[in-house]
């Protein structure tokens, strides 16, 4: 199964989900799994919208990771609508077993990233390293499975 994420950065700030499961605390970047007949840029737009309350648009591919031979595509993404908090989709609205933990949108300084455990790692370094010289000119491939 393909999995689509968005990175979407507003006033030196990135938009992550706080998890909260089985006594740790981590974030990630707001995404999810392509349901049928989407493509990677329509599931990271679905996401967003679900899981942060927000409309964007797809401004291009940062990067594409392969997890235990599963493809995770991460987007950079400007907003377009929405208001930040407001998702709707089963994580945000409770509707997953308690033992899933929680889901909280939140905006981080960019400047913290280094100093929150943000899964995976390589996005971590990709979004720190972003934040002192910019996003990489072409998508950046990594393979985390070996």
């Amino acid at each position: 199964m393909f999995r689509a994420r968005v990175i979407i950065i507003r006033n030196h700030h990135i938009a992550l989900i706080k998890r909260q499961r089985d006594g740790r605390i981590y974030y990630v970047i707001p995404g999810g799994g392509m349901e049928p007949g989407e493509t990677p840029e329509q599931t990271a737009i679905r996401e967003s919208r679900e899981e942060l309350g927000l409309h964007v648009a797809i401004d291009r591919l940062l990067a594409r990771v392969v997890f235990h031979g599963k493809e995770q595509f991460y987007f950079y993404g400007k907003v377009t609508g929405g208001h930040f908090g407001t998702g709707k989709g089963p994580e945000m609205t409770g509707k997953y077993p308690p033992e899933r933990g929680t889901y909280t949108p939140v905006w981080i300084p960019l400047k913290e990233v280094e100093h929150i455990n943000l899964f995976p790692p390589s996005i971590a370094e990709l979004v720190s390293n972003a934040a002192q010289k910019g996003w990489p000119i072409s998508a950046v491939n990594i393979l985390l499975d070996e």
